[in-house]
């Protein structure tokens, strides 16, 4: 993977993540988008991070150039933006997930992780500010936390509320007593039954049914 990002402290927090996790490869690090956009005419990496705050030209144009011409590259916005205009241009240049700058450690991984898996990673509030938008108005039938439960399975509940309180996969692991890979199982099976892509989507779509009210508690 690659990051664009003209701050210095940010970069090194990024990379001294990415560096940390052995199952990432940082094969690029760039302070401004010419630099940048001259690399990815020679190379495709399997994610790219980038600011959208450049100093020599908008980050809206690596992501738009990196989405045109590099179609196996994953970029995901890394930002202190987290107003509506911001997201949604990012997202309509070509980006497919939504980091903030202050994320922790372990998030900035997961979420590199499941940007890679093929998902959409993006903060709860701000997956708000997309769904609302581009979500058509139009009136919805009540529905039951009951039914709900009858589609998700007791473990599947108890890892969606460990989401939603900000674990990681590997913390949901541990305090669940599972390997990482049976918590990305859990989580695969989650996604498929709430139609959703990325355990921001899980956590709002659970809480506009009801399910993390009536999840049972670890005992």
């Amino acid at each position: 993977m690659a990051i664009v990002e003209d701050d210095e402290a940010c970069m090194d927090r990024f990379e001294s993540a990415i560096q940390a996790s052995s199952d990432l490869l940082l094969v690029g690090s760039f302070a401004d988008g010419r630099s940048a956009l001259t690399w990815l005419q020679g190379h495709q990496p399997d994610v790219l991070l980038c600011d959208l705050g450049l100093p020599d030209l908008p980050g809206l144009a690596v992501i738009s150039y990196c989405a045109q011409r590099c179609p196996k590259t994953a970029v995901m916005v890394i930002t202190l933006y987290e107003d509506e205009q911001h997201v949604v241009r990012s997202l309509e240049a070509g980006a497919a997930g939504y980091l903030l700058k202050d994320s922790l450690h372990g998030e900035i991984c997961d979420r590199i992780r499941e940007l890679h898996a093929g998902g959409s990673p993006i903060t709860p509030n701000i997956a708000r500010l997309v769904l609302k938008r581009f979500r058509p108005k139009v009136d919805k039938p009540a529905f039951s936390p009951v039914q709900g439960l009858t589609h998700l399975t007791p473990k599947e509940l108890i890892v969606l509320t460990r989401i939603a309180q900000g674990f990681s996969y590997a913390e949901i692991g541990g305090l669940e007593g599972v390997s990482v890979n049976t918590v990305h199982t859990h989580i695969k099976h989650i996604y498929e039954k709430l139609s959703v892509r990325s355990r921001s989507e899980a956590v709002f779509e659970a809480s506009q049914m009801g399910l993390l009210d009536i999840v049972p508690r670890r005992g």
